[in-house]
């Protein structure tokens, strides 16, 4: 049993069972024994390797694709470049490399990573250097023209999952039971937030809800509203949650959601469409989601990856090949994971989506 897995049994002891959502959050963020805190999670060392970590086209074309999103909406002088959940560092940096080709564009942007741990915070400022300031959250952005990514961000924010019943909505809970972290089910209750979700669902089926995620789009949309930019969201999922996705990933390998709290990576499927009703409310347009490999070939990756080749031979060779197949492959990271763009109504969406 871990230390989060001992001090989870405990509280549920006290205070009976917790939602799965709640547990998902300590298992991540505890800031003593969490995921986050104790590990490292991106890059061949780590439990799972992220786009920019694959391919340095990935951010290349992403900041590429900023840089002409601010062309367009006039150049201002003074923007706001930001990512949610950086990582290591390494989709920023890669961005601000292509941003330098883009005249003006690198010395428009100030940027700002949000990033709740401490550890990672450093691990970031040894990639990038002082060229960055650090928020807690969204909300800490500054007002100004904001141009934004989040890659692999909002499949990491707890969900609640709930299974539906003839009697309404019952949602899966963590107790206890020989020591153990286990599942169980509220009483089914009527939930007027998921009516709209008895049209496509059988009893038995399950729907997942992220509670953060609307909150951060909002702020996110709204500033984008007010004062001009651009965010593209990139995440595997669909417009709608369908089923149980959260998943685990312990030591690089599947594991059971409850087997390891704080030593396993925890994710779920995004679900877009709150997040595009979101982005709505708040008076900004969305374009998408479309699927990563269309959307990274119409910013021309193939001919990215063409000329990249040219300088490579052997392993190498094969490397960058297989990179560009797993950015874009249908079979691989190309259909299931998805992006969303978000601008300004009386603006042109960026590059990346057909008019």
């Amino acid at each position: 049993m871990t230390p989060l897995a001992a001090r989870l049994v405990r509280r549920i002891r006290a205070d009976g069972p917790m939602r799965g959502a709640d547990v998902m959050a300590a298992c991540l963020l505890d800031p003593e024994h969490g995921y986050y805190a104790t590990r490292e999670p991106f890059g061949t060392a780590g439990d799972f390797v992220t786009a920019p970590e694959i391919s340095q086209m990935f951010g290349e074309l992403l900041g590429l694709a900023l840089a002409q999103a601010w062309i367009d909406q006039g150049a201002p002088a003074r923007v706001v470049l930001a990512e949610l959940g950086p990582g290591r560092g390494t989709l920023m940096a890669d961005v601000l490399r292509a941003a330098r080709a883009v005249p003006g564009f690198a010395a428009a942007a100030e940027v700002h990573l949000v990033e709740a741990s401490a550890r990672l915070r450093a691990v970031q400022a040894e990639r990038l250097g002082g060229a960055a300031r650090w928020h807690d959250t969204v909300e800490g952005l500054p007002e100004a023209p904001l141009f934004l990514l989040a890659n692999e961000f909002f499949d990491a924010l707890p969900v609640r999952q709930f299974v539906r019943h003839p009697a309404g909505w019952a949602e899966r809970m963590v107790g206890v039971a020989d020591d153990a972290l286990v599942w169980g089910l509220s009483p089914p209750a009527p939930l007027a937030a998921l009516d709209h979700r008895l049209d496509d669902t059988a009893p038995g089926e399950v729907v997942e809800v992220c509670p953060a995620a609307p909150g951060i789009m909002a702020a996110v949309a709204g500033r984008i509203a007010r004062h001009g930019g651009a965010a593209l969201v990139i995440d595997y999922g669909d417009w709608r949650s369908r089923g149980d996705t959260l998943q685990a990933l312990w030591r690089g390998a599947p594991d059971p959601a409850l087997a390891h709290p704080g030593a396993a990576d925890l994710t779920a499927h995004v679900d877009f469409e709150p997040l595009a009703i979101a982005a709505r409310a708040a008076g900004a347009a969305t374009a998408g989601p479309v699927p990563q490999g269309q959307f990274l070939r119409r910013l021309g990756i193939d001919a990215r990856a063409a000329r990249l080749a040219r300088s490579l031979t052997g392993a190498a060779l094969e490397s960058h090949r297989a990179a560009h197949r797993r950015l874009t492959d249908a079979a691989e990271m190309g259909t299931l994971f998805k992006v969303l763009a978000v601008y300004p109504p009386t603006r042109s969406a960026p590059p990346g989506y057909e008019v």
